[in-house]
């Protein structure tokens, strides 16, 4: 399956998530493409102690664009 997320907000524990999701389809098998958009691309300062984004985005094997 392809699979196409669009991150557009630079709430932390959304990125996770959305990211963990992209990951585990990645695992299965999926081709899945992560694009980030407006706030989206302040990804890297998004993260906290609970919600480790960027070790999710390092983690992501997919297309990834900003």
């Amino acid at each position: 399956m392809k699979v196409l997320f669009i991150i557009t907000t630079d709430d932390g524990e959304t990125i996770f998530n959305a990211m963990r999701l992209a990951n585990v389809g990645v695992k299965k098998g999926d081709e899945v493409s992560v694009f980030m958009l407006g706030k989206g691309v302040l990804f890297e300062q998004a993260g906290n102690e609970h919600f480790d984004v960027m070790g999710q985005i390092n983690q992501f094997e997919g297309d990834f664009f900003v």
